[in-house]
């Protein structure tokens, strides 16, 4: 009999050549890169082939994707409609997990995924990924427009992927900076092994089901606060503080009442998480562009994570990238509720490399359990009850 570990915690699910976490050093790698010179040097859609094809594009080629990602990015009326007939006040995931639903019906095409054998047609998983990641952006920002009563802002040909959405979602040209630091935040959340909506991902894709279908199943799994809803919580917590002069008193009765101070630790690291370390210095250059005018919860936010270095770091917790993202979206106009949607936009990158990689080696997930229950007994009719 196998060994019952709750959460399969350690216990490798898969084999990837995708990315790669070394936890004590503080080492994140896409296909080999380091995430730091990604963030530094690449641009999303330039990650994004990365993930998918195990390559860096060459210019050619990553300009073609780019004009792939900016032909898809309208959505059909149909979709739009049924977005206006969705509650204004259901959370935005709630909303995504719907409409990405909905897309296998407006835009069909599983024509790979009807067999018993793996997928291996690289022409169709392409246009697959392309047509969802493309219209990914594009829905989360027609939603902040749609539930507040307006029309949504149509896309421009001519801006990048942030860009676009940030111009989509504000109705206005970013700041380029902003644009440039929404670009990395997307680079940042791309990818990250076998997390639970990756694993979501897999166990969908294994039984071929269509794409939206295996999307929609790891927008689920990555709605919950232990997982993507993270950095909104940061940000009430960073509220709820106020002032840097309150952070040790909340901090110390948190952890005397062994309750989690958000964005602190991470099960893969040991150390700081290093997209938080990159994000950290992004909060810094914003600072000083600003030249002061900033969020006080900025302040806040840096006490806090002094204080939790000095309480946790003994113990190996330190902040995670979630803690800084949901401060840098709100000086975009984001609002909290839409920071686990821009969590999902960027990780479809990731999801879709895995859902490429698992149909290439198809075999359905089928773990086994442990039984805990009652023994063998016979049936006794109700009457006798």
């Amino acid at each position: 009999m196998s060994e019952y570990l709750p959460g399969l915690a350690g216990v490798p699910a898969t084999k990837s050549n995708i990315s790669d976490i070394d936890g004590e050093k503080g080492i994140l790698a896409y296909r080999g890169y380091s995430i730091e010179d990604l963030a530094a040097n690449s641009t999303f859609e330039e990650t994004a082939m990365l993930l998918m094809d195990g390559r860096l594009p060459n210019r050619i080629e990553l300009e073609n994707f780019s004009l792939q990602l900016v032909e898809n990015r309208r959505i059909k009326f149909h979709t739009r409609g049924l977005m206006k007939n969705l509650p204004a006040n259901g959370h935005p995931m709630e909303m995504l997990q719907t409409v990405v639903s909905s897309l296998a019906m407006f835009y069909p095409g599983s024509e790979c995924l009807t067999g018993d054998t793996a997928c291996n047609d690289l022409n169709y998983i392409h246009n697959t990924t392309v047509k969802i990641l493309a219209r990914m952006s594009p829905i989360v920002a027609m939603w902040e427009h749609i539930r507040n009563g307006y029309d949504p802002v149509k896309p421009r040909e001519n801006l990048n992927y942030a860009e676009n959405f940030l111009y989509m979602f504000t109705g206005k040209k970013p700041d380029p900076l902003l644009a440039r630091i929404m670009d990395v935040c997307l680079i940042l959340h791309a990818e990250h092994t076998i997390n639970a909506s990756t694993f979501a991902v897999l166990v969908n894709a294994s039984t071929l089901a269509n794409p939206y279908s295996v999307i929609t199943a790891a927008i689920g799994a990555l709605s919950g606060p232990l997982h993507g809803g993270a950095n909104q919580k940061v940000l009430e917590m960073l509220r709820e503080i106020g002032t840097p002069d309150k952070v040790e008193e909340y901090v110390d009765k948190r952890l005397a009442k062994k309750e989690v101070i958000w964005g602190m630790g991470h099960r893969e690291y040991k150390t700081k998480d290093p997209r938080a370390t990159i994000l950290q210095r992004l909060m810094d250059q914003f600072i000083e562009q600003k030249g002061g005018d900033i969020n006080p919860l900025f302040e806040v936010a840096k006490t806090v994570e002094s204080v939790c270095e000095d309480r946790l770091a003994k113990k190996g917790v330190y902040a995670n990238v979630d803690f800084y993202s949901g401060l840098l979206y709100t000086e975009m106009g984001i609002p909290p509720d839409q920071f686990t949607t821009i969590f999902a936009i960027s990780r479809t990158a990731g999801w879709l490399a895995h859902w490429r990689e698992q149909l290439a080696d198809n075999r359905i997930f089928r773990p086994t359990q442990i039984y805990t229950g009652e023994p063998r007994r016979k049936y006794v009719p109700i009457e006798k009850r």
